[in-house]
């Protein structure tokens, strides 16, 4: 399947257009808030996400994360592979706190960012698990299995194959040339993928995969 190809980047937002956009409450964007502040600060030690990036944290990165929540709306749990900075899967975790049955688990293989992650589950109370962990090493029921600047689509599909034969659903954040990730990712698996539009950004593009065998390299 091709992709457009939009070049425009993406209308500035605020924390009151993000709520209006996303539907978030006053609580949510004030832990989004504290988030954002937790990002900076780790930033100044780790690399998280470019610095640049903080200054448009709301259309960037909140609302970046947020929009699957209307892809799947009645999705529960969720597993982020390679979690890193937390994106999407600590805004998910923001956007469920206090909805019955929701929980994120957040997987990443490097410590330094587990303690990232692990201080802003503690501090923001959020239902998420961070697992120090390989993501193909772990075996999670899930609904939804996500990633967002993880590593390309044909080694991202073998992460998620634990969890896409446990019955879940793959939702990945991907960059406007999805189409050659594609392509190349054929050569190793078989699977049924649709491609969708971003809502926080023209040139992004969301990678739906509902099935996935083994294919032959060729």
């Amino acid at each position: 399947m091709s992709a457009a190809e939009p070049l425009d980047a993406p209308a500035a937002m605020d924390a009151a257009e993000f709520a209006r956009v996303s539907g978030a409450t006053d609580a949510q964007v004030a832990d989004l808030e504290r988030y954002r502040q937790l990002l900076a600060e780790w930033n100044e030690k780790m690399n998280l996400v470019g610095p640049a990036t903080l200054e448009i944290f709301w259309s960037r990165h909140a609302w970046d994360s947020a929009q699957l929540l209307k892809i799947t709306p009645d999705a529960l749990t969720w597993a982020d592979l390679g979690a890193g900075a937390g994106l999407p899967g600590v805004v998910l975790a923001i956007l469920g706190k206090g909805r019955p049955g929701f929980h994120v688990h957040l997987v990443e293989s490097m410590a330094k960012r587990c303690r990232f992650l692990s201080e802003v589950v503690s501090e923001l109370g959020l239902p998420a698990t961070v697992h120090n962990e390989r993501a193909e090493n772990l075996s999670l029921d899930v609904d939804i299995v996500t990633a967002r600047a993880c590593a390309p689509l044909a080694r991202l599909l073998g992460y998620a194959r634990p969890y896409l034969e446990r019955g879940a659903l793959a939702l990945f954040l991907k960059g406007q040339d999805v189409a050659s990730e594609l392509e190349e990712a054929t050569r190793y698996w078989k699977f049924e993928a649709d491609i969708l539009p971003s809502l926080s950004d023209p040139r992004g593009r969301i990678v739906r995969v509902r099935r996935l065998g083994r294919g032959r390299k060729v």
